[in-house]
């Protein structure tokens, strides 16, 4: 679906109001309160006035087409009411009732007037429905039937949600935070946030865009949204909450445990280059950081703090994530022993200790010292006494001090304070008018210095999308073993010498094949849990006992691979909501002992496979541990490049693929067993 311009929509001189409920009253209020100065036109079939506005009878009556209209009346009329917008060419509507598609299992109807409802729309955008509309601080200009905690702005962040209840959560923040827009999605009838995102990110004075995304949808629309960003060179932060469709009932293979529920949603953000938040505290000090610095050039970071408990709270709060404090230079120890002297241990984190407290000339040079080109950001630990029943005054000297340091240096300095409670809002808007970034909350701070820190990735190629069948008579099937090899083989992948054969011949097919041979029982999944998987057989009677102690009729005797450096397990997910996820992991005895993976959305690129590859911790067997022989790198990227394009050319029924193992050599690469589960149309 095309996107819809929603520049009139989001950015209205006049609005529409349809409805005769509180929340249509309650957005004429909102509208007088944050000084929207356009026209408001209040709809209703009876009442004269609405909130002291003159009313119109119907949507025809009015003296012009709307830019924005909030229809707040019931479903059934919503339709009517969107219809006639769209016949006067208005900007576009924001749909609030519900009892549409999300409503489907408690009203049979629901769908059907959902479609209803885009027919009606037409080439007019419309948000919801089920939805609470939009709030632009920097034009004040509303269409929100409900209150709400923000103020008008110049410049800010751009928010979209999924959640209304959320979206009023936000405009409640304490934590100084300049909020350029709040938008609410509903059920993305029409317009998705992926849409909405595009045009928030073609406004100048939106700085960041903030998402909160429960589900996808349009996997196309998400790539048009982060090669936008990309190009207006604006980045973008994610809460992504609930967990894909994955089609893991049924699934027989490793893969899908290891992988989870969330890895397609995390490898879809990472891919994209949105940065990704766990919980909203640290979404909203993650927007405030990139909002006032920009992203970060490093996760270089370092700390200052008057105790050594802090000191040792940002230490820890730091130690399982991707941020450094490195070792102060040469530099930075010189400066810090002039401006402290012979008494302070120098360390980062820094306890500068309490006795130059209130000297600013002494203050401004320790904090000058630390601050240094090669940090991406320098913190100041501060919490600030509660003003109801104490005297904040002595703690506004760090402010001061700092405020200088910051312009002595020009680096990117933060003040955390370590409770969020303790750093009052209007302390934060100081702090940001002096370009220094008020973390509220220690942990927060720290998250948010990450995600900050998250480096952009070269663009990619388009996702593939998992396909449907084009028929209904279709069902899922695992592909033998042998056969699933033979069809990866015409794919590339590398496979050893095999036949399959019954009990009565199996030594002689072991003696035509070469000894050593692996044996195989055939028809067991999991083989060697139970026993079915017998390696390094060197005579024919040894072959022959091993079949008898397997319970089946058919068995594969294949060459053993000698000279293997390590085992990998490469697998194949297919996620509906994400793509194929790819996982690599350590393989054999070792996939479920090790729980040592790593993920990617499909087609990967060679930064891709390279980082999967070298995050796991088998890959130093892969380097040659202890002076070992390495494997063959180039033989390993060529088995994935082989799975990768039997997975896009059979994107259609494919469910899952997994090798394991792949037995890495010095000088191959070769797929020990095989297994592929799918779709296939049967007569």
């Amino acid at each position: 679906m095309a996107a819809h311009d929603l520049s009139r929509l989001l950015r209205p001189r006049n609005i529409a109001v349809v409805g005769g409920g509180a929340w249509c009253v309650a957005i004429i209020e909102q509208c007088r309160k944050i000084g929207f100065t356009g026209n408001i036109w209040p709809v209703h079939p009876r009442n004269e006035t609405v909130a002291g506005l003159p009313a119109y009878r119907d949507i025809h009556a009015l003296p012009a087409a709307p830019d924005a209209c909030f229809v707040g009346v019931n479903r059934a009329a919503t339709i009517d009411i969107v219809r006639g917008l769209s016949e006067r060419n208005a900007g576009g509507a924001v749909c609030f009732a519900s009892g549409f598609l999300e409503a489907q299992q408690e009203a049979a109807d629901g769908a059907d007037l959902q479609t209803q409802l885009l027919h009606a729309a037409g080439d007019m955008p419309i948000l919801g429905p089920n939805c609470y509309g939009f709030i632009n601080y920097l034009d004040g200009a509303l269409l929100w039937p409900d209150q709400h905690g923000g103020q008008r702005v110049e410049s800010g962040v751009a928010i979209i949600t999924q959640s209304s209840n959320i979206a009023i959560n936000l405009t409640m923040q304490r934590r100084g935070l300049p909020v350029a827009y709040v938008v609410t999605a509903g059920n993305q009838a029409q317009t998705g946030i992926a849409d909405i995102g595009q045009a928030l990110l073609a406004d100048d004075r939106v700085t960041v865009l903030g998402l909160h995304i429960e589900g996808f949808g349009d996997l196309r629309a998400f790539e048009a949204l982060a090669s936008s960003a990309r190009r207006v060179g604006k980045r973008i932060i994610a809460i992504k909450v609930g967990k894909s469709e994955q089609a893991q009932s049924g699934a027989v293979s490793h893969t899908a445990s290891l992988a989870g529920n969330d890895t397609g949603a995390a490898c879809l953000l990472s891919r994209l280059g949105i940065a990704r938040a766990d919980d909203l505290p640290s979404f909203v000090e993650a927007l405030k950081l990139l909002h006032i610095t920009g992203p970060l050039a490093s996760n270089r970071l370092a700390s200052m703090s008057c105790s050594g408990g802090e000191a040792s709270l940002v230490a820890d709060a730091a130690h399982d994530r991707n941020l450094i404090f490195p070792s102060l230079n040469q530099r930075q120890r010189a400066d810090l022993r002039t401006a402290l002297g012979p008494m302070v241990a120098l360390a980062n984190p820094l306890d500068y200790h309490t006795y130059i407290w209130g000297d600013l000339a002494a203050m401004t040079a320790t904090f000058a010292s630390v601050i240094d080109p090669d940090l991406a950001m320098t913190l100041l630990v501060v919490d600030f006494p509660r003003a109801d029943r104490c005297d904040p005054e002595d703690w506004m000297c760090t402010i001061t001090a700092l405020a200088e340091a910051k312009a002595q240096t020009g680096g990117n300095v933060g003040l955390v304070a370590t409770l969020p409670e303790n750093l009052p809002e209007v302390l934060a808007a100081r702090l940001i008018a002096s370009g220094i970034v008020p973390f509220g909350g220690l942990q927060e701070a720290i998250a948010a210095c990450e995600i900050a820190s998250f480096p952009l990735p070269e663009p990619a190629e388009p996702v593939c999308l998992p396909g449907r069948s084009k028929t209904c008579n279709i069902v899922e099937v695992i592909i033998p073993e042998v056969e699933a090899k033979r069809r990866l083989e015409k794919y590339g992948l590398r496979i050893p010498r095999s036949e399959t054969t019954n009990i009565k011949n199996v030594a002689q097919v072991a003696a035509r094949i070469g000894f050593p041979v692996v044996l195989k029982g055939q028809g067991i999944a999991h083989k060697s849990d139970v026993g079915a998987v017998v390696v390094n057989l060197t005579t024919a009677d040894d072959v022959q006992m091993a079949a008898a102690r397997i319970p089946c009729q058919t068995y594969l005797v294949e060459e053993m691979v000698p000279g293997t450096v390590a085992e990998l397990l490469v697998g194949v997910i297919r996620d509906p909501a994400h793509g194929f996820v790819m996982t690599l992991a350590a393989g054999g005895v070792l996939t479920e002992l090790m729980q040592d993976s790593a993920s990617f959305l499909l087609p990967g690129s060679e930064a891709d496979i390279e980082r999967a590859l070298t995050g796991l911790r088998v890959c130093r067997l892969l380097d040659g541990y202890r002076g070992a022989q390495p494997a063959d790198k180039a033989a390993v990227i060529g088995a994935i490049r082989s799975i990768e394009a039997y997975v896009v050319d059979h994107a259609d029924t494919l469910e899952e693929i997994e090798i394991n193992p792949l037995l890495c050599t010095h000088n191959d690469a070769i797929a020990a067993d095989a297994l592929i589960r799918c779709k296939e149309t049967r007569s």
